[in-house]
């Protein structure tokens, strides 16, 4: 995914990074559980190695790689492309409502406000791509509406790219803050996006190419949803028959997030996803 206009895995790398510090982080972890739980993992990352005889020439590759991933600013692509799902899985056991999927390194807070029927922000480009009408109802786990409810919704274009992580987009392209009406229910029109290889010029890249992977993931929709009161989702949905779909490199499909559009009287794909939402924890 390397052109004269998109994004480099430096440049991805280095975007996903800034956005993520921007943002300090923390969690109520006592001392006991994080010593319980960086015990296992490092018992397991020495018997991998204990496991596989690995040597030291490897070892000192494994090093120089974990720098590389660092100085290009790659940490949050790796981690939200091979750890993350297993994250999500954790979160999924306590929740009745909407699977839930990985947010990935690419989501941006703060885009434009859309009322409940809407055209996603787009070029005049990406209006000769396969339009999508996607519509549906948020509610809670009984069925009740939820009016006002908020559906960030961002995705890539037809070429695979994200705005804000490719300069040759504009700022918002793709992205926007649906608010569900008194009923919660939505209708946004946009264009189905294409699979996307993650950026392959780095550390990440290089990883995948020694263990002759794929870097690619099936074309999906980014959403989160919420509402006062309820516990938000963060998913993705993906496309029926599509490439990739069974064979994710972040490994984040699950059958209840596959969407299978149809084609509408006016020659538009159409298809109507519903939300549940759980009770806030």
């Amino acid at each position: 995914m390397t052109t004269a206009e998109g994004p480099t895995a430096a440049k991805s790398g280095s975007a996903a990074t800034d956005k993520f510090k921007s943002e300090r982080v923390t969690a109520d972890t006592s001392p006991e559980r994080l010593a319980a739980i960086a015990k296992d993992a490092l018992d397991a990352l020495n018997e991998v190695i204990l496991k596989h005889e690995v040597s030291y020439p490897e070892y000192r590759v494994f090093k120089q790689w974990l720098i590389d991933v660092g100085e290009g600013g790659e940490w949050p692509l790796f981690l939200d492309v091979f750890v993350e799902h297993s994250v999500e899985e954790v979160l999924a056991r306590s929740r009745k409502g909407t699977k839930g999927s990985i947010e990935g390194p690419y989501y941006v807070p703060g885009a434009p406000e859309l009322p409940a029927r809407c055209t996603m922000p787009m070029r005049e480009e990406d209006e000769k791509a396969t339009p999508l009408v996607f519509s549906g109802q948020v509610t809670d786990l009984d069925g009740n509406g939820l009016g006002g409810a908020e559906i960030e919704l961002w995705h890539a274009d037809e070429q695979g790219y994200y705005s804000q992580f490719a300069p040759h987009l504009p700022e918002w392209n793709l992205r926007g803050t649906i608010i569900t009406d008194a009923e919660g229910r939505y209708e946004i029109t946009t264009i189905q996006p294409a699979p996307y290889k993650i950026p392959t010029d780095g550390p990440t890249g290089r990883f995948i190419e020694a263990q002759n992977g794929h870097p690619w993931r099936p074309a999906h929709l980014h959403l989160l949803v919420s509402h006062p009161g309820k516990a938000s989702i963060t998913t993705q949905l993906y496309f029926k028959g599509g490439e990739w779909v069974d064979d994710d490199v972040a490994s984040a499909t699950k059958p209840d997030l596959i969407l299978d559009p149809h084609k509408g009287e006016d020659g538009r794909n159409r298809v109507v996803y519903n939300f549940a939402l759980d009770p806030e924890d």
